[in-house]
């Protein structure tokens, strides 16, 4: 009988070199959307506040703040700063900032009346 032994493979890194260097980059990153919070207001005319959006990206980065993989980590901070960069050049419109806080999903009906109002079976 063979023993099984378990076989990793070493992956390079995307940017960051462990994680101290991966929370800089994400700190890195928040601290760009939260200077340019006013111009996103003032250019795309959102109906919110400061304060409104400070606490959305809060949520955004809060929702990911789990998360330990380094590789995983830098491909989200890859993610947002595409992100940026499109909001920065204007390459995102109004609905696309928007969409942030306005769900456009809605949860299908369950019950039997709320079925038959849809008109779905």
């Amino acid at each position: 009988m063979c023993s099984r032994e378990a076989a990793f493979k070493v992956v390079r890194p995307l940017m960051s070199q462990d994680c101290k260097e991966a929370r800089r980059r994400a700190i890195g990153l928040y601290r760009a959307f939260y200077r340019y919070i006013p111009y996103i207001i003032k250019f795309f005319d959102v109906a919110k506040n400061e304060q409104d959006c400070r606490w959305k990206l809060r949520e955004y980065f809060y929702k990911n703040a789990c998360v330990t993989d380094v590789r995983v980590i830098d491909l989200l901070v890859i993610k947002g700063y595409i992100e940026l960069k499109e909001i920065t050049n204007s390459w995102q419109q109004k609905g696309h900032i928007i969409r942030h806080w306005c769900p456009t999903i809605e949860p299908k009906r369950t019950d039997f009346i709320g079925k038959f109002i849809a008109g779905t079976d």
